[in-house]
């Protein structure tokens, strides 16, 4: 990035080489949620960027989002970040992972040409992205995402777990959109109600809260509550569900309200667990199913 581009979106964090675990077996699937967020906006017809960390070998991500229109700038790094996702029951909120390799952490550099309408910050664990990113971000774009998950886990003796998040004031008084799942969710504000949650999270900074659990999604905005639920005719790609979530509602929001932008976010999420990897099913799809599901 030698001079700065805009975009309609943009997506700031790690590849992640991801090996899933679940009653089904094992198999290994390229994540990330730049990956499985710019799948999505990419076949929405947005013009897209990625800003990640990868390393070479793992190339064939970047020629993939390439392929689909997709603007990446990508820094080669030793090591990809790897992941071990193991779901030991049939709910998607029930989750060990592991972490078996990092790609280091961005720089305010690496993202100091960007411009877009929507940029989305979804990071694995703590130290990926830090406050001065998150600081260097603010005023580039309409709405500042990001997904809490990127903050509030570290690996502990090779496992990622939940802390304190020391920082947590400073980053979210500079965040528009806030993307959690109920697990987290509680542990930021001590409510299992995600309603409840979801309110005393706003009360924090960003104005709208997006927040995923088993069932569906709950979105928070302008001191409305908006619910629609996930309807896959088939549960098997359950990794990447919350990155495809919220890179869904980001991108429909280009353009639609809160409540539209979560029916589509939840119709897209739905459609993106009947199959392993990423999004991607033609977008009448979406709306077909929205039609089909989502309609009274």
């Amino acid at each position: 990035m030698s001079q700065a581009l805009h975009f309609d979106i943009a997506f700031v964090g790690h590849y992640t080489k991801d090996t899933i675990v679940s009653a089904s077996g094992v198999r290994t699937t390229d994540g990330g949620a730049c990956n499985y967020g710019a799948q999505v906006a990419a076949r929405m017809g947005l013009n897209t960027a990625v800003v990640t960390r990868l390393a070479q070998e793992d190339f064939h991500v970047v020629d993939n989002l390439a392929r689909l229109g997709v603007h990446v700038f990508a820094r080669a790094t030793p090591e990809s970040t790897s992941l071990r996702l193991e779901y030991p029951t049939s709910n998607p909120d029930e989750r060990i992972i592991h972490v078996t390799g990092y790609a280091g952490t961005f720089t305010p550099a690496d993202v100091k040409l960007l411009q877009a309408r929507s940029i989305l910050v979804g990071a694995s664990l703590r130290g990926e992205v830090g406050l001065d990113v998150i600081e260097e971000l603010g005023g580039k774009a309409e709405r500042l995402a990001i997904d809490v998950q990127g903050f509030v886990r570290v690996a502990r003796s090779g496992k990622l777990a939940y802390q304190a998040w020391p920082e947590q004031r400073q980053v979210l008084e500079r965040v528009d959109v806030l993307k959690t799942d109920a697990v987290e969710a509680e542990m930021l504000t001590g409510e299992a109600d995600i309603k409840t949650a979801a309110r005393i999270l706003a009360d924090m900074g960003p104005s709208e809260i997006v927040l995923t659990h088993r069932d569906g999604l709950l979105v928070y905005a302008g001191g409305r509550y908006h619910q629609a639920g996930f309807f896959p005719q088939q549960l098997v790609g359950r990794s990447g569900r919350g990155d495809t979530c919220i890179a869904a509602y980001m991108a429909r929001r280009l353009t639609a309200t809160p409540e539209a932008a979560t029916l589509w976010a939840a119709a897209v999420v739905s459609l993106k667990m009947e199959a392993e990897g990423p999004f991607r099913r033609p977008v009448s799809e979406v709306e077909d199913l929205i039609r089909a599901r989502y309609t009274a």
